[in-house]
C-alpha cells in the first residue's frame, strides 16, 4: 500500500515560504542583472559594459567617487551626532524607554514622505536647495540607523568593566575613550556600514532635495534602467558595483565581530 503524505507544520515548513521569496525575488533578479551585464542592445556577448563603466566614458566613475564621499560625510556626521545620543539613550535606557521610541517613530514613516515634508520646510524658509540640502536630508534619513545599532551594543555592554575602571582610578573620559568606546565598536561598524551603504546608493532625496542638482550613483543606475535612457548594461553594470560594495560591507561586519567575540573569550 503506498503511503499517504502528511504534511507537518514545523520550522523547515513555515522557511519554504521565506524561500521561495528569496528565489523569486532577489536570486532571480540578481541572475538577470549578471546577465545583463555581459550583454549589448543586440543581445550579444560583450564586456563594452565593463570598458564603459571603468573608463569612465559614461562618468560612472567619477559619480561613484562623488557619492563614496558624500557618503563617507554623511556616516561621519551621522556617526558624531549618533553616538551621544546611543549613550545618553543607553544611559537612562532602564528608567525611561519613551526616548527610545521617539528616536524610532521617524522610521515609521515612508522616507519619501519625509524628503518631500523636508524639501516643503525648505521652500517655506526661502532655503536653496543644493549640497547643504542633500546632506541634511541624509542625515536625517539614515541617522536612526546610526543610532539604534549603538545603542543596541552600548546597553548590552557589561557594567562591571567600567566600575573596574574607576576602581582602578580612571577618570570619565579615561573610562570612556579606554572602555565604552573599544567596547562598543561592533556597533560602530554595524552603524557606519547600515548609514554608508544607503547614501552611496541613494537617489530619491538627491533628486528631490537638490531639485536633481546632485547627480549620485543611486541617481545613474536609476537613469541608466529608464525608458528614455535604456542602457540596460551600464546600469547591470553599476548595480554589480553597488552589490560587490554591499558584499565587503558585511564581510567587514563580520570580521570585526569575530574579532570581538575572540577578545572576549580570551
Amino acid at each position: 500500500m503506498k503511503k499517504k503524505f502528511k504534511f507537518r507544520f514545523s520550522r523547515r515548513a513555515f522557511a519554504y515560504p521565506y524561500m521561495i521569496f528569496l528565489l523569486l525575488f532577489v536570486v532571480v533578479p540578481l541572475v538577470i542583472i549578471l546577465i545583463n551585464a555581459f550583454l549589448d542592445d543586440a543581445g550579444k556577448l560583450t564586456f563594452d559594459n565593463f570598458v564603459e563603466f571603468f573608463t569612465d566614458s559614461g562618468g560612472g566613475l567619477t559619480v561613484l567617487g562623488n557619492s563614496l564621499i558624500i557618503g563617507l560625510v554623511t556616516t561621519l556626521i551621522c556617526l558624531v551626532i549618533g553616538y551621544p545620543c546611543a549613550y545618553f539613550l543607553a544611559k537612562y535606557h532602564a528608567s525611561n524607554r519613551v526616548l527610545v521610541l521617539l528616536f524610532i517613530l521617524p522610521m515609521w514613516v515612508n522616507f519619501l514622505i519625509r524628503t518631500l515634508s523636508t524639501k516643503a520646510i525648505f521652500m517655506a524658509l526661502d532655503v536653496d536647495l543644493g549640497m547643504g540640502t542633500v546632506l541634511f536630508g541624509m542625515v536625517y534619513n539614515y541617522l536612526p540607523y546610526m543610532i539604534l545599532p549603538l545603542h543596541t551594543t552600548l546597553v548590552s555592554i557589561d557594567h562591571s568593566y567600567i566600575e573596574a575602571a574607576e576602581d582602578l582610578g580612571a577618570d570619565k573620559m579615561t573610562v570612556f575613550f579606554k572602555t565604552i568606546v573599544p567596547l562598543s565598536l561592533s556597533g560602530i561598524i554595524s552603524g557606519i556600514t547600515m548609514t554608508f551603504i544607503p547614501a552611496i546608493s541613494t537617489f530619491a532625496i538627491s533628486e528631490i532635495l537638490s531639485s536633481s542638482k546632485i547627480f549620485l550613483f543611486g541617481d545613474a543606475i536609476n537613469m541608466h534602467f529608464s525608458k528614455t535612457t535604456n542602457s540596460f548594461g551600464v546600469g547591470s553594470v553599476m548595480s554589480l558595483v553597488m552589490l560587490v560594495l554591499v558584499i565587503l560591507s558585511n564581510l567587514a561586519v563580520n570580521l570585526t565581530s569575530k574579532d570581538e567575540e575572540v577578545k572576549s573569550a580570551l
